[in-house]
């Protein structure tokens, strides 16, 4: 028997299951206002933001930045602005090259619970629908983030967070392009009936393999890609087009039944503690130029370089216990010739480079350093060890690392972290990443305009056009790696 008119909760904008998973989420994004928001989490997601948008401009301008937008602006064309690069492209592509160059130099934020890259999903996605709907504001631009920012790590959770990664997943464009489509579905204001679509429709586009880490270029792009099938989503969902429905619970071809299979997926995860735990205050927002599970070693090493010089030929060895995920992520053997990306994701090298230079930020991942004979005379003597009980332990114990050096000489020094410099233990306050912004940017933008984007950004709920905002970011940017 057919439902009737009055019989369908949809007539009324209403998810198929509004008390489901997938209900639940849908609702509270269709609902969510700015001031229900608490100030701190705001100031937060600004924040958040801000660091999303200095990640965006370091690399605009890198090597394979400007490949992917040579490509791409070849496809397509259009009004909506590329970051940093006084270029436009259509919506979608636009989406797809921000959310590339916010990945482009692996200094962006990380979730170290449900690994996702949330700006470099969130913010392309954002930016484009609020340039081509025209006429947002900032605190609409403020609100849309927010939505993003806590949808991708609960999603992620569901699927037990970096059990993903060990599996193989890019975790973060999994996860991402529901975030994706939450933040653009938010500006676009869609009823929860159509979020419900638009979380389908992103769902049904996640995808990424972490075989990229090694040598492609592609893995700066798989954030990209998530942004780009968010904004797709969110807009299909608003013009009527069906996404798959209560995607979380499906058994069949469900969100979580598939990518899950085997491991036990929690759909409990996607909605709880809506608007009580804030994911924006569990962001990492990193202080080095390599992924996620490299800072604690990475912490460690400039520890124990101030206890004494790591000089390669007095090193006998150099060990590092890591939970599982970072383990498998980052512990396999490096060797010549090393690309960019390689580097940033192998936790030898960059021990080794952090080791002899007491630093881990662009300067250490340039072809020009990866290539220097002292780093690659320090490397093999790097090894890399699983510690169960740090996955035994929960949350409590996946941002931790161990290191061991061993010196000829028969000396040792060891050292402990209980969770990396911008992670949960230990975050970067809002002030410091003010100072990362003005630091990365400066020689790349003019301080004039480098001091206006910090004020719009930091200001959000007074612009009265994100238009503003966006005219900004749109000139070139220079070259971080000079």
């Amino acid at each position: 028997m057919s439902m009737t008119a009055q019989e369908d909760p949809r007539v009324a904008g209403n998810a198929t299951d509004p008390a489901g998973p997938t209900g639940r989420l849908a609702h509270w994004l269709s609902a969510l206002r700015l001031e229900d928001v608490p100030e701190r989490v705001r100031e937060r997601a600004k924040h958040v933001t801000l660091d999303g948008i200095t990640c965006a401009l370091v690399g605009a301008q890198m090597p394979w930045s400007q490949r992917a937008l040579g490509i791409v602006t070849a496809l397509e064309s259009g009004t909506a602005t590329v970051i940093g690069c006084g270029r436009r492209t259509s919506p979608s592509a636009a989406a797809l090259l921000n959310g590339t160059f916010i990945q482009g130099f692996e200094i962006d934020d990380f979730h170290p619970l449900a690994p996702l890259h949330s700006a470099s999903v969130v913010l392309p996605a954002l930016l484009a629908c609020a340039e081509q709907r025209g006429g947002i504001g900032g605190a609409e631009l403020l609100r849309g983030a927010i939505a993003g920012y806590e949808v991708g790590p609960r999603v992620g959770l569901a699927l037990h967070g970096a059990q993903m990664l060990s599996r193989g997943w890019h975790s973060g464009s999994v996860f991402g392009t529901h975030a994706a489509a939450a933040a653009a579905g938010a500006l676009l204001r869609l009823d929860p009936a159509r979020t419900e679509d638009a979380l389908g429709l992103a769902a049904t586009q996640s995808a990424g393999l972490m075989a990229a880490q090694y040598e492609a270029m592609s893995k700066r792009m798989h954030h990209g890609f998530a942004a780009r099938a968010g904004l797709y989503a969110a807009f299909l969902a608003e013009g009527g087009y069906t996404g798959i429905k209560r995607v979380f619970e499906r058994e069949y071809g469900g969100f979580l039944s598939t990518f899950g299979e085997g491991h036990d997926p929690d759909a409990s995860q996607v909605a709880d503690a809506l608007g009580e735990r804030w994911e924006v205050e569990r962001i990492a927002i990193k202080p080095y130029a390599a992924m996620g599970g490299l800072i604690g070693p990475i912490d460690a090493v400039l520890a124990l370089r101030q206890r004494r010089p790591l000089h390669a030929e007095q090193v006998e060895r150099i060990e590092v216990w890591l939970n599982h995920a970072s383990y498998h992520h980052g512990g396999w053997t490096a060797e010549r010739p090393l690309t960019e990306i390689g580097a940033q994701m192998n936790l030898a090298y960059a021990v080794s480079v952090a080791a002899i230079d007491g630093a881990a930020l662009i300067g250490q991942f340039g072809e020009s350093r990866i290539g220097q004979d002292d780093v690659w005379a320090l490397v093999p003597k790097v090894t890399a060890h699983h510690e169960p009980d740090y996955d035994r332990r929960g949350p409590d114990g996946r941002g931790r690392s161990r290191m061991r050096v061993t010196f000829r000489d028969g000396g040792v020094e060891e050292i402990e972290i209980d969770g990396p410099r911008g992670g949960l233990r230990h975050p970067l306050t809002n002030d410091e990443i003010v100072r990362k912004y003005r630091q990365l940017t400066d020689g790349i933008v003019e301080p004039a305009r480098r001091d206006a984007i910090e004020r719009a950004v930091l200001g959000l709920e007074a612009l009265g056009d994100a238009g503003e905002l966006i005219a900004l970011l749109a000139p070139p940017a220079g070259c971080a790696l000079r």
